[in-house]
């Protein structure tokens, strides 16, 4: 694999090698999410149909993303592979109200997220029953080095909820923000401004970390 390099002269700033770390980045898990994402549409119907090949086809093509999206949320996270075969089983009752014709992915992804949002209210539920604890958030994994970009995951952990949701449904799910606004129940205004917002925060974090080990010259971004 060949890894792109930054020309020297064109990295002058923290700023500008911030831009190259967050592109680099974004590239590199929208080509992720694009993989095994073929023919959705043409697999749903096939379930619909009581396909036997449909149901693994869209479990291998779609369960990644879901599973990456139930872990970016902190107070779930501990439950996402329950919440991953709570969804899937949802999505085998309700595969009838699916439409042929329209994107699989708002769809599916509108499931995901009720099941999120129910888990969250029971694991509420079951926690107010038991003594109150102290839970510190996890702090956001460090770069190892400044030469190194960072992982998806450690970027967004930084993001507020709703930020973090929509970030990790374009990048990692593959949706547009039209489809990001159909799965959530938002407007498209609404879901471009928290991915410009998202964006913003995250440019100013990896300028802070490109700032606080800058010492000019190239780097390679992995």
């Amino acid at each position: 694999m060949i890894t792109p390099k930054i020309p020297v002269d064109t990295v002058t700033s923290p700023r500008a090698e911030a831009n190259q770390l967050l592109m680099a980045s974004a590239l590199r898990e929208s080509a992720r999410s694009k993989q095994s994402l073929m023919d959705l549409e043409s697999w749903m119907v096939r379930y619909q149909q009581a396909d036997p090949e449909a149901p693994r086809a869209l479990l291998v093509a779609l369960s990644p993303a879901l599973l990456r999206l139930f872990r970016s949320q902190i107070a779930i996270r501990e439950h996402a592979d329950d919440l991953l075969q709570e969804t899937w089983m949802r999505i085998h009752r309700v595969r009838h109200t699916y439409r042929p014709g329209e994107p699989v992915l708002p769809w599916v992804y509108a499931i995901a997220r009720r099941v999120g949002i129910d888990g969250y209210r029971r694991t509420k539920r079951i926690t107010s029953h038991e003594s109150a604890m102290d839970v510190l958030p996890e702090r956001p994994a460090q770069a190892e080095t400044r030469n190194t970009l960072p992982e998806f995951d450690t970027l967004v952990a930084a993001l507020p909820e709703a930020q973090r949701e929509v970030i990790t449904m374009m990048k990692v799910g593959g949706l547009s923000l039209e489809e990001v606004a159909r799965a959530t129940s938002c407007t498209v205004g609404a879901v471009k401004q928290k991915a410009h917002r998202a964006y913003e925060r995250l440019r100013k974090l990896l300028e802070t970390q490109s700032a606080e080990g800058w010492k000019g010259g190239s780097d390679e971004l992995r």
